[in-house]
């Protein structure tokens, strides 16, 4: 039993580096659909293909969130993606662009947690 779980909490270990590292940053304002298709989780060539061409039918991408419009790409590709779906050149810029996309959330904390930091404060 016990090398079993070790033999999965090392699987795990290994894997994770992965799963958090699956998207590259791309502008998708320039970048071709081959870019696009390597950098972005979830994208393959056809999708890159159509971001290109939906960005050329209408115009450079204002937000992410526009991804939408483009057909067999939905919010939780969007939502995947997020933090590497660039808009502009400078990452500084396409970080606030980004920041503005998503709706600001409150950090949830337990009782417990918000009584240990009180605690802490103290």
């Amino acid at each position: 039993m016990f090398n079993k779980l070790v033999a999965a909490t090392l699987a795990l270990a290994l894997a994770l580096p992965g799963l958090l590292l699956a998207a590259t940053p791309v502008n998708i304002n320039q970048a071709d659909a081959a870019a696009i298709a390597k950098s972005l989780d979830g994208i393959g060539q056809a999708k890159a293909e159509a971001i290109v061409a939906w960005r050329e039918a209408h115009g450079p991408f204002k937000k992410a969130d526009d991804l939408k419009h483009v057909k067999g790409i939905g919010k939780a590709t969007i939502e995947r993606n997020r933090a590497a779906i660039l808009l502009a050149d400078d990452g500084s810029a396409a970080a606030a662009t980004a920041g503005a996309d998503a709706p600001a959330k409150k950090a949830q904390r337990s009782k417990k947690a918000a009584m240990a930091e009180t605690a802490a404060e103290e």
